[in-house]
Formats: C-alpha cells, structure tokens, sequence
C-alpha cells in the first residue's frame, strides 16, 4: 500500500506542470507536400524533438506559424510513403518555405512505431516485428468497431463468443482472446472484465494508427500479453484535423457515427474531443430458430484527450472516455418486462466504463516520463433468469527512464497496477458464502538494453512482478535484427510468458446457457515459452514492387488452463493441464503494387493448436487450422472513385459439442466473408460510399443454438446423477446451448455512408 500511496501522490503533484509557459514564436513555416506532380493531401508536418506540427491541408499545402527562432530537422510523413526529414532554420520574424517530395512506400517501412520496444522508432529499425493497421485500411470496410475491423488482418480472427449477446474477443495466431493485451496509448487498459468489450465503442475518427505486435511481450508488459497486443493510438491532438465526421447506415438498419473535433486553448494546448454513436434496434430471425440473429445494441463512447506543449519541448497528455452501453439478444418476443425471469430468455447487458490515461514527462535532464491511468468498469446483466453484476476498478502507474548511452538504448521501467474486482457470483466469496471481493496488487520492475551495431540489434530484457496472489513472476526475453540492404529484415524473438486466469474473460458463455463452471482445483498461473522468426523482403520489378512478409511462430505452454466441454455436457470444468500444450505456425503476407493505380495484398496463417495430457492429443474448441485474407484496391483518380474489396478464409474449427448423440456438426465448414465499396469524392472534403457486405452470405447452420424453443430446460429430464435422458421430445439429450458458435449470424447486407474532413 505505501507504493500505492507514492504513486496517488506523485501523480497529482504533477497537475501544476499544465501551468508552465512558452516562449513566444516569431517565424512563419509554409510549403508544400507531394508525390511527383501531385499534392498529398493531409500529409503530417512535424520539427523533430518538439510538438510544433500540423496537417497539410488537401491540395498538400502547410502552414505553421510562430515558430521559435533556431535550427531544426522537420520531417514529413503520410501513409503510402517515406517519410522525409529537412533541415530547416528559423532565424527571426521570416517565411520560410520548403517543399517536400515523397516517394512511395506502400509498405510503409518508414512508419513511427513504439509498441514493439516502448521507444519511437521506424517500422524497419524496430527489432520487434509490428504490424500497422491505419484508418485508411479500416475506412476499406467500415465497421462500427475495430473489433470488426482487424477480421481482414492475417493471423488476427475477432472471435464471437455467445451467439445470443454477441460478445467476444481476439484472436491472435491461434490463440484465445485471453492471451492478447489491448493497449490505448501504450497504456493496459483494457483487461479482466472489460476484455469482451474492449475493442468496441473507440472512436474511429481519433485513431491514428493500430500497432499489433504477434508473439512474446510480457517482458515490457506484463500478464496477458502472451500471445501478443493490440496498441490503439490516438491521434495527436495538434496534428488532427479540425473536424471530421463519419457516418454511415446498413440495410440491417444499423447506425453508426464518429465524430471529431480539434480545439485550441491559447498558444500551448490541444484538445480533441470525438463521439462514437452506435444504434440497433431492429429484431431480426432470418434463421427461423426464434432468437435474434444479431444483438440489438445501443452505444455511446464520448473521448476527449488533452495536450501540453512546454517551453522546453516537453509534451503532457490527459485523456478520459466514458463508455455506456445497453445490449440484449435472445427469444425475439422479450422486453424488458421479462428481464431476469423464467417467462421469455433474453441476454440483456448494461455496461458503464470510465478510463482516465496520462503521461508526463519530468522536468529532469534525463528522459523520465510518468504514464498512468485509472478505469472502472460497471456490468449489470441478466443471462435469462441468470444475474451476473460486477465491478472491476484498475489502477495503473510506471516510470520509463530513456537513456542512450554510446550503441547502448536503455529503458528501465517501474510498473504498478491495482486490480479490485467483485461480482455476485462464488468466484469473489468464502466458504460461507460472505462477499469477498478480490483485490491484487502488482509491482514490478522491467530493464531493456537495445544494442546496434553495424546492421545488427540485440535486445535483451527482463521483468520482474510480485503478484499479491501468486508471488514472484520473472519474464526475460531477447531479440535479434539483422538488416539487408535498404529494406530486407530478419528478425528472432524469444520471450517467457505468464499469464492468470479470470474466469469471466475466459469463459462468458457459461453464463448463456445451463452449463455450470465447475473448478477442480486451485489454479495456478500458467507459463510458456514462445520464439518469433520473422522475414521482410522487398522485391522491386520495374516501377512496381512486391513486399513479402513471413514469420514462423511457436508456443509451448505448462499449466496451460483450458476449458473442458467434453467430460460432462453440463459443465465447464477448469484446471490445469497436467501435461503440456503447443501453438505453433506459419504465416505469409504478400503486397504488390502494379504501374497503374492497383494493389493487391494477400495473407495466410496456417497454425496447429493441441494440448498433451496423460500421453493424449486434443486439439481445444474454436481454434482455426487455416485463415487468409486479401485486399484490393483500384483508384481511378479522373473521376475521382476508389473501389475497394476485401475478404478473409477460415478453414475449419472444433465446435462444443453436448455429448456423442449431438446431431450438430463437430467441425465447422470452411467459410469466407466477402466485401466490396465504391468510394467517390466530392471535392476535397467530401466522400461518399457505399457497397455490399458478406457478399456469398454466409451464414452459420439455423441449429448453432440447441433446443432455443426450450432455453430454461423445462422439458428436459435427468436422471438422478444430473445426467440428461433420451425422451420422445429429446432424442439426443440435448439441453439449451448457445456456446456452439463460430461466426456471425448476419447474411448479406447494402451499407452507405459519407465523410467529411476539415483539415
């Protein structure tokens, strides 16, 4: 408790650094951006070691004014192309003017990233393998979440894990949702409870990019980024444009906004505010099995995120959102008359969120930054006649010390996180049934030394936590970059992992039907091992070139905790696995960019998954063997229309079955969800699209739940052991079951929306 009480008391001393002036500028920045003879529209304008930056405006003009006398090296950057770095110098009240031309990049190699070692550094020079997803591939598809929207990135499946509520979570080469970390702003906010919902209800509009890093990170993370992260950055505040807006419907009569705003208060800060509105409310029950077929939905994600600039170049950020959302699904003839009662089944969720992230970096002469946040997550739900209410407050607080000392990048980092969570059910009460909630406390320490030399990096690292529950936690990890010529990388990475269970994020779905969670044993925290080979290959052929990514991964997991649906159709019985469990793989993503204005890129995953027990090899439920993805993309700049097509693959996954007389299919079949848009502008802030969703319709069989006509089990018999009995209405001992699901129920839809950007 005493570093607790440190870290409260420090953060709130440094409120009164948002008080600090800034010296006044005198000169005046303008140029333009572009490639070849073209402007590049909205392209971002920076001074390196400083906030002074903005956003060229449509036509690839910029202009920044009150620029502090002295020598810089502005750089420019825009996705699709290298960035590119000037010297520029200011000496007093003047204009200068400089011109930018960059050359393409599509595989944007170039990119800023920080997720793979927590330092800025060039997607090429990171020795940690970091994919880049930009609002430009989302706005491909749009999507009303970016848990729908990473469905078209190799090796990362979004997983529906109730098929009457329609929650779930990601999946990252293979691995359940629970081995994957998500990250705002380099920051773990969303974790335990809230994992289910994490990835939805962030406005698209304050995105800047989505860094996915696959493979071994709990040396610089922590628990639960075994598998690998999702680290969602917002936009900087004073590079954002000054408004956008995003809205679109679907024929399903779903809608969704995103709105965003930039405001200045005086010379030194930045506001950017955003809204995202979601709105469904529309039963439908085109599988006639009497549920609905998507869960209705009413969401409100309000963002609004703070910047600082000091007069010594510093940077402070405070950003908050609050998250409010009411969702039910189930028997198509409920409403909230019939919520928690035995009379109409219905799944009906209210969730409130509050996230609070900072970071401020300390007026010392060493590079010491101070990141923090603090969220509480409230559920209030009803399973059928089922509640489950909790709450869960997380508190988070680390010092990063940055020091480069000759080839040397040291980072050392002190972290501290404060989990309370409490719900009404017997994971958080004794023996007696007394309300207990859970509290953890979770101090570490993590130290990072980044070594180049010539065209070869070495990382080393470890971390250190004490876990108040389960004690002493160590996690090293080392990796390897080797580049060739200007854009051939191979990198090595090894990492160890820890990850502890919560029950709620491992299995939600218990809750949807009437198996019970049963846990043998006291679970202990499991731990793996886990090596990432990766390849980065540039192929230049002419005025075209082609970009190849490739990357072998493998995992070997002890006291891995695995859900058993297999041992009794009622129950989910969890316990160690007294044996050892593999993931393993490969992948390859390609990207060719033709002479004329075509791009295709493509990506396959083929991984195996299976756990050892007592000489046996089982493969777990809902693990894919196979997946791919692809993309197209054609402008035709004249008439200024943009079309875009984009689809993924899943080979076949084993699905929870309910004992050797279940009818249903113990695999699901290969399947493929295809799109296609047509993009036109109007002007240079105005787009309209349009197109069509799941375009071969696929859904899943119309019997994915069992017996929805009895979902509280009123005509099943049981025997005196619990086991259920054949009967006339009941050949094949089934009862209510929801957990049977592997994609979503929606088949094909038309959708269209409009843009609009003021830069």
């Amino acid at each position: 408790m005493n570093s607790l009480r440190i870290y409260i008391i420090f953060s709130l001393l440094l409120i009164p650094a948002f008080t600090h002036g800034q010296q006044k500028a005198s000169a005046r920045w303008e140029g333009r951006v572009k490639s070849g003879n073209n402007g590049i529209p909205f392209a971002s304008v920076s001074l390196i070691g400083t906030s002074i930056g903005t956003l060229a405006d449509s036509a690839g003009f910029f202009k920044i004014e009150k620029v502090p006398p002295g020598s810089y090296e502005g750089i420019v950057s825009a996705v699709g192309y290298q960035s590119l770095k000037k010297k520029v110098t200011f000496r007093g009240s003047e204009t200068v003017t400089t011109g930018f031309d960059l050359a393409s990049s599509d595989m944007n190699l170039d990119e800023v990233v920080v997720t793979g070692t927590m330092k800025e550094v060039s997607k090429l020079d990171s020795p940690v393998p970091v994919d880049i997803v930009t609002p430009k591939f989302l706005a491909k598809n749009p999507t009303p979440s970016i848990f729908e929207g990473l469905s078209y990135v190799n090796g990362i499946r979004p997983q529906i894990n109730c098929s009457v509520c329609n929650t779930g979570d990601i999946h990252i080469n293979g691995l359940e949702g629970p081995y994957t970390m998500v990250l705002v702003d380099g920051v773990p906010i969303v974790s335990g409870l809230a994992t289910v919902y994490g990835l939805t209800g962030i406005p698209n509009s304050l995105i800047e990019r989505i860094e996915i890093v696959k493979g071994p990170a709990s040396t610089l993370y922590g628990s639960e980024a075994v598998g690998g992260l999702i680290n969602i950055i917002t936009r900087d505040s004073k590079k954002a444009p000054v408004f956008t807006a995003d809205v679109f419907a679907t024929g399903y009569q779903e809608y969704n906004a995103d709105l965003g705003a930039k405001l200045s208060v005086g010379k030194r800060i930045t506001s950017l505010f955003g809204v995202n509105y979601f709105n469904y409310q529309r039963p439908v029950d085109k599988n006639g099995d009497g549920f609905t077929d998507l869960t209705l939905q009413h969401r409100v994600s309000v963002f609004n995120k703070w910047q600082m600039a000091h007069s010594d170049g510093r940077v402070s950020s405070l950003a908050v959102r609050y998250f409010n959302e009411d969702r039910w699904g189930g028997q198509m003839n409920w409403n909230r008359r019939y919520r928690g009662g035995t009379e109409v089944y219905g799944e009906s969720i209210y969730t409130r969120r509050f996230e609070l992230i900072g970071a401020y970096q300390l007026p010392f002469k060493e590079k010491v930054t101070f990141q923090y946040s603090f969220n509480t997550h409230h559920q209030n739900s009803a399973y059928g006649n089922t509640p489950y209410n909790a709450d869960q407050k997380i508190a988070f607080g680390q010092f990063l010390w940055d020091k480069t000392v000759g080839k040397h990048s040291i980072l050392v980092g002190t972290p501290f996180r404060y989990t309370f969570y409490n719900d009404n059910t017997p994971a958080t009460a004794t023996a007696d049934l007394t309300d207990k909630p859970s509290e953890t406390f979770l101090p570490g320490i993590f130290v990072q030394d980044e070594i180049t030399f010539g065209k070869n990096t070495l990382l080393l690292g470890a971390r250190y936590d004490y876990n108040s529950i389960h004690g002493n936690i160590f996690t090293p990890r080392i990796a390897w970059k080797q580049k060739f010529g200007q854009a051939d990388v191979l990198r090595l990475n090894i990492g160890r992992g820890y990850r502890v269970v919560n029950l709620f994020t491992e299995e939600h779905s218990a809750l949807t039907g009437a198996r019970e969670v049963v846990i043998m044993n006291e679970l202990k925290p499991e731990q793996s091992w886990n090596a990432n080979l990766n390849y980065v290959k540039k192929i230049v052929t002419g005025n075209s070139f082609l970009g190849v990514d490739a990357a072998l991964f493998y995992t070997h997991f002890t006291n891995r905790i695995l859900p058993d649906y297999d041992t009794d159709p009622q129950k989910i019985i969890y316990n160690n696995l007294e044996g050892y469990a593999v993931s393993r793989g490969i992948s390859l993503n390609l990207d060719y960019n033709f002479t004329f204005p075509l791009k295709i890129s493509a990506g396959a995953t083929l991984s195996e998954n299976f756990f050892v027990e007592n000489g046996v090899k089982t493969i777990p439920v809902l693990t894919e063997r196979i997946m791919g993805v692809g993309t197209l993309s054609y402008d035709w700049e004249r008439a200024g229309l943009t079309f875009d097509y984009t689809a993924n693959v899943y080979g076949p996954m084993r699905l929870p079955l309910l004992g050797p007389d279940d009818p249903r299919a113990e695999y699901s079949p290969v399947w493929s969800i295809q799109n296609i848009q047509l993009t036109k502008s109007l002007g240079q802030k105005w787009e309209v699209y349009g197109g069509v969703k799941n375009l071969l319709n696929f859904r899943p069989p119309a019997n994915s739940i069992a017996r929805p006509f009895d979902p509280f089990n009123k005509n099943v018999a049981f025997d005196a052991n619990g086991d259920v009995l054949a009967t006339p209405d009941n050949p094949h001992r089934l009862i209510f079951d929801p957990s049977y699901v592997y994609a979503s129920n929606q088949g094909i839809r038309g959708f269209l929306g409009i843009r609009y950007t003021l830069p």
